[in-house]
């Protein structure tokens, strides 16, 4: 018995001291067990079964420090002139203009006022990037630095189609930015926006790149080029213009719009920046040649994608391409034998992948070229071959509805529920009136910029090519049966006009 208990007792001080040889020789073992190292999780084995990911450097002080002295506040002053109220013959009536406007009879003023937003230096020899919006019509521009440094740009040339611009002031040796490969940007990364919004100068804002391609028809029936990173960085009144930078410091967006509930604007969350590989084409056909090239294929084209009733009503075995909508007579599209319903599925054989890829396809292309196009018409593929022409631009990028409607006196647009959004007007379809000529036909009718033509000749009007066919028709000395729409203070009115062509 007393054997047994012996060998016991031996075990049991063999197993302390084995314990404690463990436990304080080879801690290394013991931190193995640690709770804080254990992977006992399925996920946990997954995590370290991989390789390590490399961290982006998310560090918004260095990148901050490295742009914020190439970003700028700019100033531009504009004069406009602001038409009577009143007009001895306004079919609205004086009764109308008493209620809902007051009795003004004054004569037209110039009225000066500042518009503010943001720009960057993109070259050491004073080169400025900035949006069309903000110095389209400027008698004067002015460019503040962060240093206290004020200088008078000039315009070099403005594109609105992309609402950009290009200005430049007289210095040597300034910080500039980099623009970047904006395609190498991915849904998630994180941006940062400069700019000077609400008169804030200088203000850093962080978000990441919400989306990628995205059209907001801001142009209505005029064609823009739009392609959006949408950002969740704040943007808000005064940002336009500044630029949008990744984590390493290059400009891959310059922010240009913001979606707001209400008119009078805000961040919500959802801001809009120019592509900058789109602005690096811009850039350096401004600084060359002071506006911008494109190419013209002469069609209008169905801007919602290809979705599965286009698909099976077309015959199609992709929902890759773009829908033509409409042919303009004598085009290189007519010309090469386009039609429309055909559905454009190739460019000298690059894949159309949307409606928005054919119109950026063609603008890239060197007026005079040819080009093979490839489209499906009835099931069927066909293939011709096109003589590129060049887009008009300035004065004679206006459409042939602008042109005529000059010869009474208006230039206009088409109203979309997006413009009317942003109008803050209830009346979502018809033509906006842009501009009216002094001492023309329709000012001395009464007709002012912000009314909206309902009607032509009795019939409903919501677009400048039905505007275009009805001018075609008419010839000097003709007279145009207009229904108007005027709103204001939440009231709404509407009067028949005359208008005589001239």
């Amino acid at each position: 018995m007393k054997k047994f208990v012996w060998i016991a007792l031996a075990g049991f001080f063999l197993g302390v001291l084995l314990a404690g040889y463990i436990f304080v020789y080879l801690p290394e073992k013991h931190a193995e067990t640690s709770f804080l190292n254990k992977t006992s999780s399925p996920l946990g084995a997954n995590l370290y079964a991989e390789a390590p990911q490399v961290k982006p450097d998310l560090d918004f002080v260095k990148v901050s420090e490295k742009l914020g002295p190439a970003v700028l506040k700019i100033e531009s002053e504009r004069v406009e002139k602001q038409s009577s109220m009143t007009f001895p013959d306004s079919p609205f009536g004086d009764d109308f203009w008493d209620r809902f406007f007051g009795r003004q009879q004054q004569r037209p003023q110039e009225y000066k006022f500042t518009v503010q937003g943001t720009g960057f230096y993109i070259s050491n020899d004073g080169y400025i990037l900035t949006n069309n919006h903000l110095v389209e019509k400027a008698s004067k521009v002015k460019v503040f630095t962060v240093q206290g440094d004020e200088y008078t740009a000039k315009i070099i040339g403005t594109d609105p189609k992309t609402d950009l611009a290009l200005i430049k002031v007289d210095t040597k040796n300034v910080p500039f930015a980099e623009l970047g490969d904006s395609a190498q940007m991915k849904i998630g990364e994180w941006v940062l926006a400069i700019g000077n919004p609400l008169g804030m100068e200088h203000t850093v804002t962080a978000g990441i790149v919400s989306a990628k391609g995205r059209q907001l028809g801001l142009g209505g029936d005029v064609q823009t080029y739009e392609d959006y990173i949408q950002t969740d960085a704040a943007i808000n009144r005064g940002n336009s213009g500044g630029p949008l930078v990744n984590m390493k410091g290059e400009v891959i967006g310059i922010t240009s719009n913001m979606l707001a509930p209400n008119p009078t604007g805000g961040n919500i969350g959802i801001g809009f920046a120019i592509p900058s590989n789109m602005a690096k084409k811009v850039v350096t056909q401004l600084k060359e040649k002071g506006r911008v090239i494109r190419g013209w294929l002469g069609v209008s084209i169905v801007t919602q994608p290809i979705d599965q009733d286009y698909q099976k009503a077309l015959n199609l075995k992709s929902r890759k391409g773009a829908i033509i909508n409409d042919v303009t007579p004598g085009s290189p599209a007519e010309k090469a034998g386009i039609k429309q319903y055909d559905v454009v599925t190739e460019v000298n054989g690059t894949v159309v992948e949307s409606p928005t890829d054919l119109r950026m396809k063609i603008a890239d292309i060197q007026p005079g070229t040819k080009v093979e196009i490839k489209f499906v018409r009835d099931g069927q593929e066909k293939t011709v071959t096109a003589a590129i022409a060049e887009l008009e631009t300035g004065e004679k990028a206006k459409t042939a509805g602008e042109s005529a409607a000059k010869n009474i006196g208006i230039t206009l647009s088409t109203l979309t529920p997006q413009m009317a959004r942003r109008y803050g007007l209830r009346t979502t379809e018809g033509l906006l009136i842009n501009e009216v000529e002094n001492g023309s036909d329709a000012e001395r009718k009464g007709i002012q910029p912000g009314d909206i033509i309902i009607e032509v000749n009795r019939q409903k009007i919501t677009t400048v090519s039905q505007w275009e066919s009805i001018m075609r028709k008419v010839k000097p000395g003709d007279a145009l049966l207009l229904l108007i729409r005027r709103e204001q203070d939440g009231q709404s009115r509407d009067a028949i006009v005359t208008i005589r062509i001239s």
